[in-house]
């Protein structure tokens, strides 16, 4: 399973409302950082599809939902469990790391 695009008008559907975990990504094209991240979760997507969606959030296309949640600088990734925003994390890291990060919100990082 690949990253899903999620936008302000389906963040209530795909995020709030989705039945597992979901880790959004919040990035602009501009973004280096984001850049650089963007491949460790295309493969954690691909690997824990089963355990956690991965949603990618332009927050030049969509800006509503960042200010919302106090979104200051990107990458940001927040990790949405039942509709709450569980865990957050600012800023580019490697793969280890975001895994590292799941596991200890509770999404169990098994591939």
């Amino acid at each position: 399973m690949s990253t899903v695009k999620v936008t302000d008008e389906s963040f209530e559907k795909d995020v709030l409302q989705a039945e597992g975990p979901v880790l959004v990504d919040f990035w602009a094209e501009w973004c280096g950082p984001c850049k650089q991240i963007a491949p460790a979760l295309e493969q954690i997507s691909e690997e824990l599809g089963a355990q956690v969606t991965v949603a990618k959030l332009n927050i030049e296309e969509s800006p509503t939902t960042p200010s919302r949640y106090g979104v200051r600088g990107i990458p940001t990734m927040m990790l949405f469990k039942g509709g709450q925003m569980a865990s957050m994390k600012v800023g580019a890291m490697p793969k280890q790391k975001i895994l590292e990060w799941l596991n200890e919100a509770g999404v169990a990082a098994t591939a």
